[in-house]
């Protein structure tokens, strides 16, 4: 494991203190609890880790050992920190990329020697605990059934599916949820102004903070990594850029330019409140209803990579199957509704996947609007007022009165009829003889039109043949 800290500098817990060369997350990991962004929930009075990082709150023992579940980014790390730090315990870090059983056992049996010797208790920190083997973390249970070390592991993955289950069942699940863009942008313009920071040596314009927080997608680390990158790029000019301005006394500021740079990623000009938000989603639309497959996926690669929300784009799909895509190909419908399921589900990134499907399918298919244009001609009608009675034969014969009033007299039961269609009118007198529905000679729908043109040939026949 690379050290990123300086032995000979700790805190009075112990705690290794990072360095001025340090990475900028590194450095601005919170010192106190009201400095954690977007973990309330686990942090309430008398909550379990509030009890493991302040010892004795509540009036309940604390837990000996956790299991920090959550995405990347989202605050495992600086938890873990904070339980040491704030609680006056000794740190050690394990990284399940690197130790093994015997890095396990060595940080255990010291451990047991302090405790015994009247030491400081010491918090083990085990990062990515899902790569731990199965006699790694069975390695751990001694530690935390006989409270040797305060585990604190931390991992993206499932723990009930990666996690043994003699350890899970010994340890409290504390799932973090992921960090809304308001969390991650209280820490960047914190790391901007703070001493641990920046200090204040760049200023950070608007719309480069926007990209940022873009392009950090909810985690905290990736965000201060690219707030680093940038401010080291436009430290480092020694000419003022067009993002500084003329004036070489001014603070250097960090123009959206020089966030693009720095990550060699240009922003999208893409406001999810404005124009393009509007200009954008309507051009998808129209390529998909046009057929035109490459340009449906440049347009969504440009709402994925601006951070649209995918839950608007897959209900955006659906509306486009039922619209333009209609009878002419019914299962254009399905794989629409399925993509917003599957979105909703899975979240993003793998949701662009399940969008894209859903496009291609979407724009390649064979078009047809007859059935939005049929019940809109219908709706027209009602409207306006042409809605006319219940032809008596198709009303309800159920109720007591009913077939004294003549209510289903003469209805004709269609799987009676040799084509399952019974000849009969349906429609009100006033609509008698109206046709709403269209169908196109395009995919499914030219089977459709066929067989429509044989059903009401039926129904305005006597006998019911044609």
């Amino acid at each position: 494991m690379v050290d990123l800290f300086d032995a000979a500098t700790t805190d009075t817990a112990g705690t290794p203190a990072a360095r001025a060369s340090s990475p900028l997350a590194v450095r601005m990991r919170p010192a106190t609890i009201d400095e954690i962004a977007g973990q309330k929930h686990l942090l309430v009075p008398g909550s379990p880790l509030r009890r493991l990082i302040e010892p004795g709150a509540g009036g309940r023992a604390a837990p000996s050992s956790v299991i920090l579940w959550g995405p990347p980014g989202t605050g495992k790390t600086t938890l873990a920190y904070l339980v040491a730090t704030l609680s006056g315990r000794r740190f050690v870090e394990l990284s399940a990329v690197t130790a093994g059983v015997k890095d396990v056992r060595q940080v255990v049996e010291d451990a047991r020697r302090r405790l015994a010797t009247g030491g400081d208790e010491t918090v083990l920190f085990v990062d990515e605990v899902h790569r731990f083997s199965k006699s790694q973390q069975d390695a751990l249970l001694p530690s935390v059934e006989n409270r040797w070390v305060t585990l604190v592991a931390a991992t993206t993955e499932n723990p009930s599916f990666s996690v043994n289950s003699p350890l899970l069942s010994r340890s409290l699940l504390l799932t973090l949820r992921p960090l809304e863009t308001e969390h991650v942008r209280e820490l960047v313009l914190r790391a901007v102004a703070d001493d641990r920071g920046l200090g204040g040596a760049v200023e950070l314009a608007d719309d480069a903070t926007e990209h940022l927080l873009r392009l950090a997608g909810g985690d905290a680390r990736k965000a201060l990594t690219i707030l680093e990158a940038a401010a080291g790029a436009v430290l480092s000019d020694e000419a003022p850029s067009s993002s500084t301005g003329e004036d070489t006394d001014a603070v250097p500021r960090i123009g959206l330019a020089d966030v693009e740079r720095a990550v060699d990623v240009a922003a999208v000009r893409y406001d999810r409140d404005g124009d393009q938000h509007y200009d954008v989603i309507s051009a998808f639309i129209k390529s998909i209803r046009g057929s035109d497959v490459d340009a449906a996926l440049h347009y969504l690669a440009r709402m994925v990579a601006a951070g649209e929300d995918p839950r608007f784009i897959a209900r955006r799909l659906v509306i486009s199957a039922a619209e333009d895509v209609g009878m002419a190909d019914p299962s254009a419908l399905q794989t629409a509704v399925a993509a917003a399921q599957a979105v909703q589900l899975i979240g993003m990134p793998e949701g662009r996947i399940v969008l894209a499907e859903a496009v291609v399918h979407l724009a390649t298919a064979p078009k047809s609007n007859a059935a939005y244009l049929g019940v809109d001609a219908a709706l027209a009608d009602v409207r306006a007022g042409r809605v006319g009675t219940v032809p008596p034969h198709l009303r309800d014969a159920h109720y007591a009165g009913a077939k004294e009033m003549g209510h289903g007299d003469g209805y004709r039961y269609a799987h009676d009829w040799p084509n399952g269609v019974a000849p009969q009118q349906y429609l009100p007198d006033v609509l008698a003889g109206s046709r709403y529905y269209d169908p196109s000679d395009r995919g499914y729908e030219r089977q459709v039109s066929e067989r429509l043109e044989r059903i009401r040939g039926i129904l305005g026949s006597e006998d019911g043949r044609r």
